[in-house]
C-alpha cells in the first residue's frame, strides 16, 4: 500500500476507535442490538485496536518521510 492510503486507513480507524472508546456510542448501539453483555469486554478490544491504528499512522508517516528523501 502507498503511504497515503496507509495514512488514511490509520487515521480513519483511529478516529472510529477513539469515538468508540471515549464516548458511549458503541455501548448504546450494542444495547439497542441486544448485545449489551459485550459492553464489559469493549476495553479488551478497543484499546488494542486504537494502539494498532495509531501505530499504522506512525508507520505511514515514517514511510512517507523515507520516500521524500
Amino acid at each position: 500500500m502507498s503511504p497515503d492510503s496507509l495514512l488514511k486507513t490509520g487515521l480513519i480507524g483511529s478516529i472510529i476507535a477513539a469515538l468508540c472508546c471515549f464516548t458511549p456510542i458503541l455501548a448504546v448501539l450494542l444495547g439497542v442490538l441486544g448485545l449489551g453483555w459485550f459492553v464489559g469486554y469493549l476495553d479488551y478490544v478497543l484499546l488494542p485496536v486504537l494502539v494498532i491504528f495509531l501505530g499504522l499512522v506512525g508507520y505511514a508517516l515514517w514511510r512517507r518521510a523515507q520516500q521524500a528523501k
